[in-house]
Parts: C-alpha cells; sequence; structure tokens
C-alpha cells in the first residue's frame, strides 16, 4: 500500500510537472510569435513539443494534431522536449536550407531590421518574465504572504545531519548569517547556500550569543543531501492525522497521540523520530506513545522505501506566523520584485559552477529532478509559485550565451548592431548546429544525472 501511496505521489508530481512546462512552452513560444506577427514576420509553425527527432529536423517528422490557420500550421509533436516556433527566413533547429538559399523575401526574419529581430529573439524570455510576475501576482494576491519569523521559534530549529556538519543543533536560534539579520525562517535555506567565504552564522545556544565559522564543502554537502530539511522548525512529535492504509494506520495511531520513545530511548520532538526511524531501519522497535494520559507501546518495522505514515500537528498550532495581505496593486509590487529577486538568485547560483565548492554532477538535474519540485498532492498555490519559479529559470538559462538558445541569437545580433556587419548565415547554421548538439548533449547528461539518483534511492 505504501509503495502505491509513493507511486502515485510521483504520478501527481509528474503531471503538475507536464502541466506546467507545457503552459510555459506555449507561453515563451508565444512570445516570439507575438513579435515576428508585430513586425509582420511570417509564422510558418507553432508547436508544442517537436513534430521531429531534435534536433535532427529531417528525421520522423510527424505531429499528434495539427491545423493550418493562415499562414501558421498549430500542433503538438511527438517529441515531448520543449517546443518551436518557425520563422521564415531564421536560421534555427527547424530551418530550411533549401528556402535559406533564395533572395530574402519581404515576410522573412533575414528581411527585418536588427531591432526588429532582436525584439522577437527576447520575445520568448520577455514573456517567461512577464509569466513569472503574473503568477507571483496572483499567488500573493489570493493567499498573501505568511511567514514564521525566527524569534517566534519557541524550540528552535531542528538539524539533519549536513546541518549537524555545519556545527549547528537540535534546539539552536539563528539570529544572522554573514553577520545579516535573519528575520524570516524561509530565508534560512537560501541564506546558507548563497554564503559568503568564511561565512558565519550567529545563533543563541542554551541563552548565548555564539557565532559559528560556516566550513568549506557546506554547499556542495546541502545541495549533495538533495533535501530541504538541513533546518528545520522543531516541533513536538505529536500525531495530527495518520495517512490511511500506512502502518502507523495498522498500528492504530490516531489524532492526539504523543511519541515519547523509541526502544527506551526518549522522543520529544519530531526531529527525535526521524533521527531514531533512520538509525533503525528494517528492525522492529518499540514505540512508546501517551494517549489521553496513559503510557502505551507499540512494535514497528520502519522501512527506508516507504512511509511510517503519521502527520505531525504542524509548527502553527505552537508558534505564530505573519500574514501580510496585498491588494491587486501591492500584489502586483511584490510580484515584480519577488521576480527580479528569483533572478538575482539564479545568477548568483550560476557563479557557484565556477568555484570549487560545488561539483557540477551534484547541483544539476532534469526532468525528474524539477518534478521532485512539486508536492506529491495537488495545491494551486504551490503549483502556481513552482510554475513561476520554472519559468524565472527558463528566461535565465534561454538568455544564456548558447548558440540555439535565445541568448545565442541575441550575440550575434548585438554584434551586428555594434560593427554594422551581420554574421553570414553559413556561421550561423554551423553555430547553431554545433549549439544544439551541445543543449542535447547537456540535456542526455543531467537526466542520466537523474536516472543514476533513482537507482541510489535519492
Amino acid at each position: 500500500m505504501n509503495t502505491l501511496l509513493l507511486m502515485s505521489g510521483g504520478l501527481m508530481q509528474a503531471l503538475q510537472l507536464l502541466a506546467g512546462l507545457s503552459f510555459l512552452i506555449v507561453l515563451h513560444e508565444f512570445g516570439h510569435f507575438f513579435f515576428a506577427r508585430l513586425f509582420k514576420t511570417r509564422v510558418e509553425k507553432f508547436y508544442l513539443f517537436f513534430d521531429f527527432l531534435f534536433p535532427f529536423s529531417g528525421l520522423l517528422n510527424f505531429s499528434l494534431f495539427k491545423k493550418t490557420k493562415g499562414d501558421t500550421e498549430y500542433g503538438i509533436g511527438w517529441f515531448p522536449l520543449g517546443g518551436y516556433v518557425k520563422i521564415s527566413g531564421m536560421v534555427d533547429e527547424s530551418m530550411d536550407k533549401d528556402a535559406l538559399a533564395l533572395p530574402p523575401e519581404p515576410w522573412e526574419y533575414r528581411s527585418k531590421k536588427p531591432w526588429q529581430r532582436l525584439l522577437i529573439m527576447l520575445g520568448g524570455i520577455i514573456m517567461n518574465v512577464l509569466i513569472a510576475i503574473v503568477l507571483y501576482m496572483i499567488s500573493f494576491g489570493i493567499w498573501g504572504d505568511e511567514y514564521l519569523p525566527v524569534k517566534n521559534m519557541k524550540f528552535g530549529i531542528s538539524v539533519d545531519s549536513v546541518g549537524r556538519s555545519i556545527g549547528l543543533r537540535n534546539g539552536d536560534m539563528i539570529k544572522a548569517i554573514d553577520e545579516k539579520p535573519i528575520e524570516r525562517f524561509n530565508q534560512v535555506p537560501v541564506a546558507l547556500i548563497m554564503h559568503k567565504s568564511n561565512g558565519t552564522i550567529t545563533i543563541n545556544r542554551d541563552g548565548r550569543d555564539t557565532t559559528i565559522k560556516i566550513p568549506f564543502g557546506t554547499i556542495s554537502k546541502i545541495i549533495k543531501a538533495n533535501r530541504g530539511n538541513v533546518v528545520g522548525i522543531r516541533m513536538p512529535a505529536v500525531i495530527d492525522s495518520v495517512m490511511a492504509g500506512s502502518q502507523a494506520a495498522r498500528l492504530q495511531f490516531r489524532k492526539g497521540d504523543s511519541i515519547t520513545a523509541i526502544n527506551g530511548s526518549p522522543v520529544n520532538y519530531t526531529i527525535d523520530f526521524a533521527d531514531y526511524k533512520e538509525a533503525n531501519y528494517g528492525r522492529p522497535v518499540t514505540l512508546t506513545y501517551v494517549r489521553d494520559g496513559r503510557v502505551e507501546t507499540a512494535t514497528a518495522n520502519f522501512n527506508k522505501d516507504s512511509l511510517f505514515g503519521c502527520y505531525w500537528v504542524p509548527y502553527s498550532h505552537y508558534m505564530e506566523s505573519v500574514k501580510v495581505t496585498y491588494s491587486p496593486v501591492t500584489a502586483l509590487g511584490k510580484g515584480v520584485s519577488y521576480t527580479a529577486d528569483r533572478l538575482k538568485l539564479y545568477v548568483t547560483q550560476f557563479r557557484l559552477f565556477g568555484s570549487k565548492e560545488v561539483k557540477v554532477n551534484e547541483s544539476m538535474g532534469g526532468f525528474y529532478s524539477m518534478g521532485k519540485m512539486y508536492p506529491s498532492t495537488f495545491d494551486w498555490q504551490s503549483f502556481i509559485m513552482l510554475t513561476a519559479f520554472i519559468s524565472v529559470a527558463l528566461a535565465f538559462m534561454n538568455f544564456l550565451p548558447i548558440p540555439g538558445l535565445d541568448g545565442g541569437y541575441v550575440i550575434f545580433l548585438l554584434f551586428e548592431m555594434i560593427t554594422g556587419k551581420k554574421v553570414s548565415e553559413k556561421v550561423m547554421e554551423k553555430a547553431t548546429t554545433v549549439g544544439l548538439v551541445i543543449l542535447l548533449a547537456l540535456m542526455l547528461y543531467v537526466n542520466g544525472l537523474d536516472i543514476l539518483r533513482i537507482f541510489k534511492g535519492k
């Protein structure tokens, strides 16, 4: 039953990723389409997914659906890897070499002014940024912005093995990172990854303030661990609900039960339960718990590949969070600032690839890693926020100066606008081919890393 629950959760994550990416791809391509039509440039095709074996435009050409309206064929391809618009007279993955050998026509991309071609190429990136702003605006406008102030964390933080290697301990109160005060708990994970060299954490431990130097290799450990609970919210181990069909349900645990010990070792908080559970995989253990003032026991067998199946009473029961609400106007402002912050975060993360502390194979992932970002059960707020996050990522990645990506075309156009010399179509063709092969190799590499992670159980 637990295996079925895990599979259904994985399916829900995959469906959310497919829906989110399809939505973003269509609108990204619409950005190119919009500016192309604005400047009276013919768009021959507008496709979600590729109707050929990417990046080989002449192989396995067929579509799952297509309909022609005006000069444009709209369709859904069979190769589920992005999408494209085929713009007449443009050197890209769908280029028609025979057509490019003919003199330019007025409706072709190559006949347009450099600034017009630049806007056509930037259209997808612009659209991704606008989508992110709108999605964040919707989220903040409907649900507001709720956060837990660190000063309200009455039980302090919980840490896993990576957190302990930094020097943190369960119950610590984080006050500052790199001497910058931390007000919100959700600022902690990002601040730890983005810390300066020789960074520090200021904490309050047992009533005394102390400063910890962040060890070299911390960023790599956090990324390699591939989990967001390096630092968590410490809470009492009190059950709020039980998952149907789980081991906890079979043992008849119920709402209000308080776990107090595992094999006689005291359990006060959920992190204690998690640590003892991990230490006793595959072995029967005795759980001691309190129900309605009575001490009870049960025998459980923790399995690494299945869920125990209890949900803890949420932190909001013990600690007061702060909720900020927004009007439509202020939600728009928040959407703009939040999108800008996410872009800055991506730029900073990209710089980490060049550092000695971060290994590329530990910090990159493909569709599996992206899917794991989504929750295993659907809710609109998480879906909208994560889709907006991916939209920002697509905008950033497409802006990279790699031939075949929008940023590669932008570099060629800027060269033309600065020097007055147009890059030859032959050079563009060769550069685009090389760039597309690199992109395909990179795609295979990052998804190969995901496959290895699956086999390793990560």
